[in-house]
């Protein structure tokens, strides 16, 4: 049969199907005319396309996609500046072990090293933050490249990939036949591996003579959805847990192996100290700050990841929840009483939380105005239910509110990660509220982080989306104002960090919104309270006190 009588597909067309093999709802996208033709294949397929004001923000709510719901996200863009554009969101994504496909435009292949419209070497650039990049060289292999680098984000560790596509692979027809389209769910193993059993024979031994135990539960404990199983180790064994990135809302406010305060006391006391889905990275001070003396175990996806920065007396590779349950199950037949003695140890960390809790509960309630971020974000947590969403997205304001805000469920809390990355906000609650319609989102973010990625506040307004968002507005770079103030003194303390008195609740009301101005804390219950009835996206603008710093703030190491 010749072959133009053939049924013919596209690139975009097969980039689509191989899309929705993998159970994608929504794309994140910027338009160019080199990806135009994905859309068309999208709109066949009944993929919704999102269009954002910011490749950023598109690459962003991918990663906010794939945390909120543990399918991949995927982010569309034009080439060159377009995939530039999505570097930061794709970096951010690979530090927080965030799955998701960045699908990037590339000059047509005839006119490859001729200095084509927005020809840059993308692959090559997206290499060392990410986990496969690539370029689809036929459109015979466009769907089958797809599954590939889908299945590539869940080698290990999750995390991002990225493909270009050129315009002419993307745009020219083959047979149907020439073309191979993996079948849904056929094209990637199952990744819930259960870790080495004498490892977890062993681990569970030391859970049962343990006098002073304390786990780490990290954001893979969300990424593998082993909540039941975290929840019944702690319980079952009587271990004191604390929380991390995803991994908040783990075990809920008030449950009594609930603790948050008294971490860095706990793990400078513990005898045996379990870090879950968690790298020894800056926020584990690199691991030094743990009892020279302990049992130190580590628990990772990543075989990388187990022992890095410093030594472990027990290692395990494994999903969180697989491992955990194993450990509880090897464990519970034997426990001899050992649970009853954790009881004085529990009752010491409770007494050290109590302490930090009174010692800031006169900022908690201060009617200071400017108004202390303690009582800011103290509102916040009242303010939250058990189906809010909350994310932040700030330096210093954010950094109050880890201390402060605790989510009511597991995968309530999203921030950046551990990249640090400011803008995430707006195109996580694009993320949240599209994936989980029926959850309220509540964001806070700091004046210069919803700076960077604010316009696309018009992009929620456009589809309908309501959140609570608050501004904790200092006109201040914070964080780095409190490092320059430590460092050079007062006089210069201003340099290059103080932004102008923006009117945030001015600009959420321009763009359809609703938005109001807080100066006196008895009116952020309120104001919070009518944005959520608004039933609009909004911006509560809180002028918060440029003086205060977190304590997390002023005990970064980068400014001793």
């Amino acid at each position: 049969m010749p072959e133009d009588s053939e049924e013919l597909i596209s690139g975009g067309h097969l980039v689509a199907k191989a899309l929705k093999a993998e159970g994608v709802e929504r794309v994140y996208t910027l338009c160019g005319g080199h990806i135009i033709d994905i859309y068309d294949g999208c709109v066949d397929e009944g993929i919704d396309v999102v269009d954002v004001r910011h490749e950023q923000v598109a690459a962003h709510a991918a990663d906010g996609y794939a945390r909120i719901t543990g399918k991949p996200g995927c982010a569309v863009v034009t080439a060159g500046p377009g995939t530039t554009d999505a570097v930061t969101g794709v970096a951010n994504a690979f530090r927080a072990e965030s799955p998701m496909l960045l699908i990037g435009g590339q000059g047509a292949r005839s006119q490859h090293k001729m200095g084509s419209l927005q020809d840059l070497p993308h692959v090559e650039m997206m290499s060392p933050i990410s986990k496969f990049a690539a370029t689809v060289p036929d459109t015979a292999r466009a769907a089958d490249m797809v599954s590939m680098a889908f299945r590539e984000c869940y080698h290990g560790a999750p995390g991002p990939s990225f493909l270009e596509i050129p315009r002419d692979v993307l745009d020219a027809r083959v047979p149907v036949a020439r073309a191979r389209v993996p079948a849904a769910g056929r094209y990637r193993a199952s990744t819930r591996t259960a870790g080495d059993p004498e490892a977890v024979e062993r681990l569970a031994d030391l859970l049962v003579h343990a006098e002073k135990p304390a786990i780490l539960l990290g954001s893979q404990v969300w990424t593998t959805r082993a909540t039941d199983r975290a929840v019944e180790l702690v319980r079952t064994l009587n271990v004191p847990a604390y929380m991390n990135g995803a991994g908040r809302g783990t075990l809920p406010p008030g449950d009594p192996h609930h603790f948050q305060l008294s971490r860095r006391y706990a793990f400078s006391h513990a005898d045996l100290v379990i870090v879950v889905g968690t790298p020894f990275d800056f926020r584990m001070g690199y691991g030094k700050r743990l009892n020279p003396d302990a049992t130190v175990v580590q628990i990772d996806l990543d075989y990388r990841t187990v022992g890095r920065n410093r030594d472990v007396d027990l290692g395990i590779v494994g999903d969180a929840g697989m491992v955990l349950g194993a450990v509880t199950q090897a464990a519970s037949g034997r426990l001899n009483g050992g649970t009853v003695r954790r009881k004085a140890w529990l009752e010491e960390l409770r007494a050290v939380e109590r302490s930090a809790i009174e010692k800031r509960l006169p900022s908690l309630r201060s009617d200071a105005s400017p108004i202390h971020p303690y009582r800011l974000v103290g509102e916040i947590d009242d303010f939250l239910t058990e189906d809010s969403v909350y994310i932040g997205d700030g330096g210093d304001i954010v950094t109050f509110s880890g201390q402060v805000v605790q989510p009511k469920a597991p995968g309530h809390w999203m921030d950046p990660g551990p990249l640090g990355t400011l803008g995430v906000g707006i195109p996580f609650v694009l993320a949240a509220k599209q994936a989980r319609p029926e959850k309220e989102v509540v964001a806070l973010f700091g004046d210069g982080a919803f700076s960077l990625t604010g316009w696309d506040f018009e992009t929620l307004v456009r589809y309908r989306l309501p959140f609570v968002g608050i501004v904790g507005n200092n006109s201040s770079m914070n964080q780095i104002r409190y490092g320059q103030r430590a460092k050079y003194g007062d006089a210069r303390q201003r340099v290059g960090n103080t932004l102008g008195d923006v009117h945030y609740d001015r600009f959420a009301r321009m763009l359809g919104g609703y938005g109001e101005e807080v100066r006196d804390p008895s009116d952020i219950a309120p104001a919070l309270r009518r944005a959520r009835e608004s039933g609009l996206p909004s911006l509560i603008n809180v002028w918060v006190d440029p003086d205060a710093y977190a304590p997390g703030t002023m005990n970064q190491t980068m400014y001793k």
